[in-house]
């Protein structure tokens, strides 16, 4: 019988004990950059999930997991290429949450995580040029393309009855995408874009740029730019020369320093993030405050969910190697199976070790469609005696 029972605890040793190591999990983010601002509380929102499931015990036989945090700038492709590089030739990490912003997102991903096989998951990487880009099945995100959040800024602007709108960028992918994405959906509904003009991030001054949209005039000025950047100067400018009192913010505005350096000088302005109600997010927001920071900011839930969604795949997978893992993300992320949410990745663990089936929610009512893409929800956002407060979710 003690023959029978050191046998059974070797064979359980060899099954369940073989894969008890750590994995790394890279977190590419603009650590430094236009939204310098936001990154913080994302990284925190994925190292939770991270922790979650180091604690839990759960993840093969023990596995535990490190995060690594590395620069992308959110702006500098070159820059976030050489981060991505160290965090997989260097930190040999199994999967990067990011990047960030679209065109460094871009850059790692076929200049790096191809060739290295590496899947990333970008919580806020939004360009609808990475819907159709070759990826080998290597690239996932949890926050909506800007062909859907065009759309979604139409309807809010047309239900306010507002005809005429300028509109400005920021010079890069992101920026141009979400621009002529929302001007083509905006148009189609019989709205008018009187001027469709690209801003440059870093200047000390956006007179030139300010005295161009006003010109061109407009019931409404949509900045499609970085809070942290150009598009605060933009914001300034218009407001200090009074050529608009009305904004409309996309989620590279909406964050804490639109309170803090403009507050009711915005009253009224209005905008959207992609985020989600219920049960998902609150506990997530319960769970991030427990943890020390705000559940509530820009791309944070999402973040979690990027790393959740990989560790949970490798689990299903039996198998840390990206090249396996990421045939199952989609399945996790869209069951049929028992709905998680944020604080239940152990449950969940378990679920998949037992062969059954999961639905992954998460923070951010994760819903995959098309090749990695998030179905995705917005919240409409208005700024009310100088405060960010939540209108509804579209």
């Amino acid at each position: 019988m003690k023959k029978l029972l050191l046998a059974t605890a070797a064979t359980a040793l060899v099954a369940g004990g073989a894969f008890a190591e750590e994995v790394k999990l890279g977190i590419s983010l603009g650590f430094t950059g236009p939204l310098e601002s936001m990154s913080p509380a994302m990284a925190q929102g994925a190292e939770m999930a991270m922790k979650e499931v180091s604690d839990s015990g759960k993840l093969l036989g023990g596995t535990t997991v490190t995060g690594v945090r590395g620069d992308s700038t959110c702006i500098d492709a070159a820059a976030a290429t050489a981060t991505v590089e160290r965090l997989i030739t260097a930190e040999k990490v199994k999967g990067i949450v990011g990047g960030m912003c679209s065109g460094e997102a871009t850059a790692s991903l076929q200049n790096v995580a191809m060739p290295n096989g590496i899947v990333m998951v970008s919580p806020s990487a939004t360009s609808p040029a990475l819907s159709t880009l070759e990826d080998n099945g290597l690239f996932f995100r949890t926050s909506p393309s800007d062909a859907r959040q065009g759309e979604v800024m139409t309807d809010e602007i047309m239900e306010r009855g507002i005809k005429s709108v300028a509109v400005t960028y920021t010079n890069n992918d992101y920026g141009k995408g979400l621009a002529d994405s929302f001007a083509a959906a905006f148009e189609a509904k019989g709205g008018k874009v009187t001027i469709n003009a690209a801003h440059d991030d870093g200047k000390a001054d956006y007179a030139a740029e300010v005295g161009a949209l006003a010109s061109a005039g407009g019931d409404a000025l949509v900045i499609a730019g970085y809070v942290d950047q150009g598009g605060s100067g933009i914001l300034r400018g218009a407001l200090d020369t009074g050529a608009f009192s009305t904004f409309v913010f996309p989620d590279g505005m909406v964050g804490e320093v639109l309170e803090k350096n403009f507050g009711p000088e915005i009253n009224g302005s209005f905008g959207q993030i992609p985020s989600s109600e219920g049960a998902g997010k609150e506990k997530f927001i319960e769970l991030a405050k427990a943890a020390g920071f705000d559940g509530s900011s820009v791309y944070s839930g999402e973040a979690y969910d990027a790393a959740a969604l990989m560790l949970l795949a490798m689990q299903a997978a039996n198998s840390t190697d990206p090249a396996v893992y990421k045939e199952k993300i989609m399945e996790i992320a869209n069951g049929p199976g028992e709905k998680i949410l944020p604080g239940e990745l152990g449950k969940g663990l378990e679920l998949l070790a037992a062969g059954q089936d999961i639905d992954y929610d998460g923070a951010s009512s994760v819903e995959l469609i098309g090749a990695g893409e998030s179905a995705g929800t917005f919240r409409e956002i208005e700024i009310k005696d100088g405060k960010i407060e939540t209108v509804k979710y579209r």
